[in-house]
């Protein structure tokens, strides 16, 4: 709370706003700052044409960042379905969540709300803030009724989801392994390029019980 006390309201409406105007580019990150905190912050900070003759001691201190609302389980922090830009969240960039957590802090027992910039569209390409992430069903070869769920980016590639269940099943580095991908009609094909992403693979998120990946040997990745 100190922080916030030595950056004036006045300067942190200018710097956050400047940061909303950046234009999305493919990999970064931005993240997900509920609406009603944050309409309490912009008349504290007197953010709009109305709220700065009104800003100040004379609206409600806004507390931590609280993203409480956007969540739909307390344990995992999974986020609720069918969420709204700009109904039920904002999105800002990644130095903008840094300034606002600095001045403000963040809600005990919360994590933030981190999504990649991602690109979409068949024919023409245009950037956008990927909010729900693509669910995938883990599972080790030598163990395929133990099923983990983990959710990725769609700009996440192969070799970081055999990363994340190298940890996971606790498989040793030195141990060779190979990934799997299990379609629609039963059949496993080998995912080979550790590069592609999600996305290039053909994984999209409502398509978790006909996509999933294995891996062979050692570790499966359903």
């Amino acid at each position: 709370m100190a922080e916030c006390c030595k950056t004036d309201v006045e300067t942190q409406r200018e710097e956050i706003a400047a940061l909303l105007k950046m234009p999305l580019r493919k990999a970064e990150t931005w993240y997900l700052v509920d609406i009603s905190w944050f309409k309490m912050w912009k008349k504290y900070v007197g953010f709009g044409s109305w709220d700065i003759y009104v800003r100040g001691s004379q609206n409600v201190f806004p507390g931590p960042v609280d993203n409480s609302g956007l969540l739909r389980d307390w344990d995992t922090l999974d986020i609720k379905e069918h969420l709204i830009d700009e109904l039920d969240y904002s999105l800002v960039p990644t130095e903008g969540w840094k300034k606002l957590v600095s001045w403000y802090g963040l809600k005990d027992g919360q994590e933030p709300i981190a999504r990649k910039v991602v690109e979409a569209g068949m024919f023409v390409k245009h950037c956008k803030v990927e909010v729900y992430l693509t669910e995938l069903m883990l599972c080790e070869d030598n163990n395929m009724d133990n099923i983990v769920s983990r959710r990725f980016s769609k700009a996440d590639t192969i070799a970081l989801i055999e990363r994340e269940m190298r940890k996971l099943f606790s498989v040793p580095d030195e141990k060779e392994t190979r990934l799997w991908g299990k379609y629609i009609n039963n059949t496993w094909e080998p995912l080979n390029n550790l590069n592609s992403t999600i996305q290039d693979a053909g994984l999209y998120q409502g398509q978790v019980r006909q996509f999933m990946l294995t891996a062979t040997r050692n570790h499966m990745l359903i």
